[in-house]
């Protein structure tokens, strides 16, 4: 088993540490954040990221696990994800067991799947995204890097979806609809037709609300 760290003390790590319990892939040793929240579900505080440096100086190999969600702006976690490219600190792909992964599916390093997610064949997932509670992926999907999948959001074969989006809870892309980067789609708004340039999305059908 190797050794994992979670980056974030919030609901989201939480959520990633219920799933890495249920693994037998990694040992979780601690979470760093800017503040003391005391034990996580168990597990114990390490400090902020500065732990990194002495953790890159050790001997020992260490994952680590981006516990930060991502909400509107996903500057936080590509500013993480780079600084622990930089320290060449591993982030492995953390997939719960009780997601339903089936053939063909690629998935990029530091990518977080939750439970009850669902993924069809031929879809490829970018890094350091989040697929979040029961939500689906269909067939021959393209997801981007940094983009995150709200609980319960449906898409449909053949979408392809930009870097740095976010598709919001309970939302619903047609098949083979586009959708560029820097992107956020309402909860339960309904995507029928490609979209052609960044924005805030919503309704039923989706339009465009605003510039992000």
């Amino acid at each position: 088993m190797e050794k994992i760290v979670i980056i974030g003390g919030g609901g989201h790590a939480k959520v990633i540490i219920s799933i890495l319990k249920k693994s037998y892939n990694y040992i979780i040793i601690g979470y760093t954040d800017n503040v003391d929240r005391g034990s996580l579900l168990g597990v114990k505080y390490l400090g902020n990221d500065d732990i990194f440096t002495k953790i890159n100086n050790d001997s020992e190999n260490i994952n680590a696990v981006i516990g930060i969600g991502q909400l509107k702006d996903p500057t936080i976690r590509i500013k993480i994800a780079s600084m622990l490219e930089y320290l060449k600190i591993k982030t492995p792909a953390i997939i719960s067991s009780n997601a339903v992964i089936n053939e063909e599916v690629k998935i990029g390093s530091g990518t977080v799947i939750m439970d009850g997610v669902v993924i069809n064949s031929g879809t490829e997932i970018g890094k350091f995204s989040i697929l979040n509670t029961s939500s689906s992926i269909d067939h021959d999907c393209h997801i981007g890097d940094f983009v995150h999948i709200a609980p319960g959001a449906t898409l449909s074969g053949g979408i392809r979806v930009g870097c740095n989006c976010l598709i919001g809870t309970g939302a619903s892309v047609i098949q083979y609809v586009s959708i560029p980067d820097n992107c956020i789609i309402g909860a339960g708004a309904v995507i029928i037709n490609n979209l052609n340039e960044p924005g805030i999305f919503v309704g039923n059908p989706a339009r465009k609300l605003s510039n992000i």
